[in-house]
């Protein structure tokens, strides 16, 4: 029999979090991409005898495939354009700092200021900062080919390499990309609907919560393109409105699971159809075959999937009638003016960008003034943990150090048997895809791709080969301790404000939203639009809340005892569109004075969430009218209320 472990050896929860790979789907194209787009400037740099500006421009080809993860071709262009031209901008700023001693300091201190502070705008905006700041400190560490131009030239080129070949089948797929997103969510409806009204309560609430994922990137994608047509682009159109005639069976899955009652095989099968029919652009998919419905969300359920079925086989549909369900965007000049009023008024991007620069400027002062080999690789440590997209600051100093740890085992394989010249560029064809494949599995995994790829590069400029290891893993040590003490020790983040603040404001929302849901003055599309932002923002939240268990005690600790309060939230909104859905196919409406008790309760929810460190107990009394269609709310809005901190 085997022996089990001492409670002593068990490793910590947070840890196990930290380690344990996260589940994504290979992109075989990515992989080949990756491969191609790095190792081709390689062998044209050999083939020229000019090695280190091939290894320069492979250098540029790997940001451009850590960006390269957009679906659209057209939102390809921005994830890997945009950062392409911030990082030349960068490489420019470190080259002519290089060698001017405490003024490069400085000059690398102000540049990870504004990187830190554009990165809390948006994705894009968030790996245009961190290229900006590292091509910026690679420029300022390292003695690049003169004249100053030549080396923003050749890393841009590397980079803007991968976006051709990411565009190359855009003329044969244009739409693809989109149609597929928009059939992935319908398919996640099907298995939401496949899981409503059983007892696998778990498998519901991650089938709703993949819901929620897959319908925030089909609208970002669609809309992202419909930002630049303004709706004058029929099969955009088309594609929206499919996407809108998903809502109604959304609304509907919460109703259907609080009457636990399966639904029939035949309704997610009918919706895996719809689905092969949006993926294939087919308008004249086979009729549905539904069973009568016999119950008020039986009739809820049908309604809303002959709706979406009439939207499908539909050949035109009128722009006119066609609203977004997040609000339209607006043009690019206004959004741009919006992002850089938020940047320099929000305490948030402040704080953030101070952050990063006090480190930066502690790596960059202490190489300056201890003799560090590579010393830029603290920086470049630094740079690439302080990400606030990336997970805990913590967590990311842990997986650094051990990716680190794993991608120089691999790496001294590579510099002791591959001799230099052109059995590097096999070595990078194969050493290349794995950055896109490990990525998606975790930070400490894209660490552990990336460092191998960065040694190789690195050997070609410099020629030390298994020289370059033992500074490699010392830099990375000293930029993760600098990290944790000046970027997580010194700077103890507010679990008030970063995540309390939070759940508050989505309280209130939901607050709003069940007002909303029953009032009779309520435009339609200004509830869709409401609920979409509410879901939207939980499932923002639930992320910050996964990134903090991922943390020591005591955020750890106190991350655990609010989650529940992140479900019951959940909950609450989807008793609301279960209740709502319910009045719209027959049930008497519930009364004005059973609307304000339950928003009473809700907003002094929010205020507690708002002011309290950590949760207490509140007894609350709701009741209401027997077989009311807010009874389910109710409970749930107790049942919130009633959660209580461990202490």
């Amino acid at each position: 029999m085997p022996r089990e472990f001492p409670i002593g050896l068990t490793p910590p929860d947070w840890l196990v979090r930290n380690l344990r790979p996260q589940q994504a789907p290979v992109n075989r194209s990515a992989l080949a991409r990756a491969s191609l787009a790095m190792a081709l400037p390689l062998a044209l740099g050999l083939a020229a005898g000019r090695p280190a500006y091939g290894a320069l421009a492979s250098m540029g080809a790997l940001s451009g495939v850590i960006g390269d993860t957009a679906d659209a071709y057209r939102m390809r262009i921005l994830n890997i354009a945009v950062p392409q031209l911030f990082g030349a901008v960068g490489v420019t700023l470190g080259t002519l700092a290089y060698g001017h001693g405490w003024y490069a300091v400085a000059a690398v201190t102000g540049v990870a200021l504004v990187s830190g502070m554009i990165s809390t705008i948006g994705a894009v905006a968030s790996v245009s900062g961190l290229l900006l700041l590292l091509n910026c400190v690679v420029g300022a560490g390292l003695p690049l080919p003169q004249p100053w131009w030549l080396a923003p030239v050749l890393m841009t080129g590397g980079g803007l390499l991968v976006l051709l070949l990411a565009l190359l089948a855009w003329p044969l797929r244009a739409g693809v990309p989109e149609r597929a997103a928009v059939a992935a969510t319908y398919r996640t409806v099907a298995d939401l609907l496949a899981a409503a009204g059983t007892d696998r309560a778990e498998e519901y609430e991650e089938a709703r919560r993949t819901v929620t994922q897959s319908l925030n990137q089909s609208y970002d994608l669609i809309l992202a393109r419909r930002a630049r047509h303004h709706g004058r682009s029929p099969e955009l159109t088309r594609m929206l409105a499919r996407l809108n005639a998903i809502t109604p069976v959304i609304e509907a899955a919460p109703a259907a699971h609080l009457a636990a009652r399966p639904l029939p095989p035949e309704i997610p099968e009918a919706l895996h159809r719809l689905a092969r029919a949006v993926e294939t652009d087919d308008a004249s998919p086979p009729p549905l075959r539904l069973p009568l419905p016999t119950t008020e969300t039986a009739r809820a359920v049908d309604h809303a999937l002959r709706h979406t079925a009439e939207v499908v086989t539909a050949p035109d549909v009128d722009p006119r009638g066609i609203d977004d369900r997040l609000g339209r965007p607006a043009a690019l000049g206004i959004r741009t003016a919006r992002a850089a009023r938020s940047v320099v008024l929000s305490a948030n991007s402040w704080r953030y960008g101070v952050r990063l620069a006090v480190c930066i400027g502690i790596a960059q002062s202490l190489v300056s003034l201890v003799p560090v080999a590579r010393s830029y690789w603290v920086a470049l440590t630094v740079t690439f943990i302080l990400k606030p997209d990336f997970g805990s600051v913590f967590s990311r100093a842990l997986l650094r150090a051990l990716g680190t740890v794993a991608g120089l085992v691999v790496a001294a394989v590579v510099l002791a048997e591959v001799p230099l010249g052109w059995w590097d560029v096999p070595a990078l064809l194969l050493l290349a895809p794995l950055v896109p494949a490990l990525t998606p599995r975790g930070y400490g995994f894209q660490t552990a791709a990336i460092t191998p790829v960065i040694l190789l590069l690195s050997d070609i400029l410099n020629h030390q080969g298994t020289a370059l290891l033992l500074p490699r893993l010392n830099d990375s040590l000293l930029g993760c301790a600098i990290v944790l003490t000046a970027g997580y020790l010194l700077w103890p983040e507010s679990w008030h404000t970063r995540v309390g603040d939070r759940l508050a404001d989505a309280v209130a929302d939901t607050a709003a939203y069940v007002e909303a849901a029953f009032g009779d003055g309520t435009d339609p599309s200004a509830r869709a639009r409401m609920r979409r932002r509410l879901y939207r923002d939980l499932s923002v939240i639930r992320t910050e809340f996964q990134r903090a268990l991922t943390e020591p005690p005591p955020t750890g600790r106190r991350a655990a005892a609010w989650w529940p309060l992140v479900v019951a939230v959940e909950r609450i909104v989807d008793a609301t569109t279960a209740a709502r859905v319910r009045v719209r196919h027959g049930a008497p409406p519930p009364s004005t004075g059973e609307i304000a008790q339950v928003t009473l309760q809700l907003r002094e929810l929010s205020e507690g969430v708002r002011r309290a460190e950590t949760l207490i107990a509140v007894r609350t009394d709701l009741t209401g009218p027997a077989g009311s269609v807010l009874e389910p709310l109710r409970q749930e809005v107790a049942a919130a209320r009633a959660i209580t901190s461990p202490h």
